[in-house]
């Protein structure tokens, strides 16, 4: 693993992040009755978790959380399952969730099981964006925005040993 070279975000600043996105999903969406919110692992499902409780204290609406399964770095064409059914999210607003959105590949394989079924639509949350889009994909919820080389790499630690955004 290479050097630290900068703290990023540290966890007050996360939590402030985590908060704010979750007032914009409700303002964003404060029609609907449910929400699913689905992380992408290690740590995007973990920051769906982090959503799912501050929406809790402030939404009065049915929150889901699902969890994608799916390798990263496979191709376009690999599986993609979720841990609950997909047809939960039939006529759903669905939130996906990722620490860092970098071209958007893990976004679009993401998106796969979701439109299998007719869900109301589709939001991307994500807590660092680092904006090298190769795929169609923005977010619609971002916690921070950061241009980086491409030589630069961002790791987000969502656990209590090192909890903080870095830039390697």
């Amino acid at each position: 693993m290479q050097e630290v070279k900068d703290l990023i975000l540290d966890k007050n600043q996360i939590f402030q992040k985590v908060k704010r996105i979750a007032f914009e999903i409700y303002e964003n969406n404060i029609s609907e009755k449910e929400l699913i919110i689905a992380g992408i692992p290690t740590e995007g499902f973990k920051l769906a978790k982090m959503l799912v409780k501050e929406l809790s204290n402030i939404t009065p609406f049915k929150l889901t959380l699902a969890k994608i399964i799916l390798d990263k770095k496979g191709k376009m064409n690999s599986k993609v399952e979720l841990d609950i059914d997909p047809g939960q999210a039939s006529g759903k607003t669905v939130i996906i969730v990722d620490d860092v959105l970098h071209t958007g590949k893990t976004f679009i394989l993401g998106m796969k099981p979701f439109l299998e079924v007719d869900v109301n639509k589709i939001q991307v949350a994500v807590l660092v964006n680092r904006s090298y889009a190769i795929f169609p994909v923005n977010a619609n919820y971002t916690g921070y925005e950061l241009s980086t080389t491409l030589n630069d790499h961002i790791r987000v630690n969502l656990d209590k040993k090192g909890f903080g955004v870095y830039l390697y």
